[in-house]
């Protein structure tokens, strides 16, 4: 396949949305940063993408059914998952099945529930799935980060798959958002189960503790990172309570990467509050495991992936994008890099007139072919 590097152009009245949401969020934000947030990112303020134009996270299809659906990992834990199959499938057959997986942070009915949804309209069998410490799936402590069980549900959901009549169990891919698509590549590096992988608004969490957005972390900060881990372990091994880090800050604060997950996971646009978390802390992880990202390489030998393709969909205007063009340098073909026109990272989490969802049905359609 021919390395391809594609544009979706979104329409003028959507960028016009986006010049007034930019002003509203603008002129809302309270301009006292979230603890932890900025210096994670180590970026200044500017204008915040619009998120509300054509956001429908909470989307459900007359056309699928939706189950939930519970299997083992291979550590014995469980993982939830909604299964999506189309109303009109013909299930003395066989058909391609995809794994959605959410955003780092969230569950599955953040982003994945949606994707899932649109793709099993399509004809393929989807299930979007809780990875371990979050949602429904299982783990302890809540909100853990764990890159290896991670990469380990990927594995479990082709398992169950595999034992559906009307999946064939050559035929399976991955779609990955935010964080889940460096989680959705490590698993692909090691199952050759996984046929085909799309990433969206992808988010290596290795590199970004390690260097910084653009690199701009320095080494004190870096090693003032490990040193809060440490600290906290310790304190939490004499009885303290669980501490959490970075995730969407909970009211605005004008940093114009801060304000774009807010406007995502703290308002009724997106906003899922899991039985087990509290408003103030969804969709953080713990201080103390989420140090483990440090040592998470997912692009390292990501050429062994080969000849299986690699779909890498950014917006363009994403403060993310940097990742998906890292991730497209170091896989070899067959590979694509698509750019969506306009769209910043959280964008592509629900805006529907911006998701190139056909996209997505070509490559699946090709490389997920009997």
């Amino acid at each position: 396949m021919t390395q391809r590097n594609d544009v979706e152009r979104s329409s003028a009245s959507v960028l016009a949305v986006d010049a007034d949401r930019r002003n509203l969020l603008k002129a809302t934000a309270a301009g006292v940063a979230a603890l932890g947030f900025t210096s994670m990112f180590n970026l200044s303020h500017a204008e915040a993408q619009d998120m509300s134009n054509g956001a429908d996270n909470f989307y459900k299809s007359d056309k699928a059914t939706l189950e939930k659906v519970t299997f083992k990992t291979a550590y014995n834990t469980d993982v939830i998952g909604n299964q999506h199959v189309a109303k009109n499938l013909d299930r003395n057959a066989k058909h391609p099945a995809i794994i959605v997986s959410h955003p780092m942070g969230a569950v599955k009915e953040q982003s994945a529930n949606l994707y899932a949804a649109k793709m099993a309209e399509q004809g393929f069998v989807t299930i979007a799935i809780d990875l371990p410490f979050w949602g429904e799936s299982d783990g302890q402590p809540r909100q853990a980060v764990s890159p290896d069980f991670y990469a380990e549900a990927y594995s479990a959901a082709a398992d169950y798959l595999g034992t559906l009549p009307y999946v064939d169990p050559e035929r399976i891919g991955v779609i990955g958002i935010c964080g889940s698509g460096a989680f959705a590549l490590s698993a692909v590096k090691i199952d050759p189960r996984l046929k085909a992988a799309a990433t969206v608004s992808m988010y290596d969490h290795g590199t970004l503790y390690r260097k910084g957005l653009g690199g701009k972390q320095t080494r004190e900060e870096y090693h003032a990172f490990l040193a809060g881990a440490a600290k906290q372990r310790v304190a939490e091994s004499k009885g303290a309570a669980i501490a959490y880090t970075a995730g969407a800050p909970i009211a605005l604060t004008g940093n114009a990467i801060g304000d774009e997950f807010y406007d995502f996971y703290r308002t009724p646009r997106g906003e899922v509050t899991p039985a087990y978390a509290s408003p103030k802390t969804s969709t953080m992880p713990t201080v103390a495991t989420n140090v483990k990202f440090a040592n998470f390489y997912p692009l390292e030998d990501l050429d062994t992936v080969s000849p299986r393709p690699l779909l890498f969909i950014a917006g363009d205007q994403a403060h993310s994008r940097e990742f998906s063009e890292l991730a497209f340098a170091k896989a070899v073909e067959p590979k694509e890099l698509h750019w969506v026109r306009g769209a910043g990272h959280v964008d592509l989490y629900d805006r529907v007139n911006l998701i190139p969802f056909d996209k997505l049905k070509a490559f699946f359609d090709l490389h997920l072919s009997a």
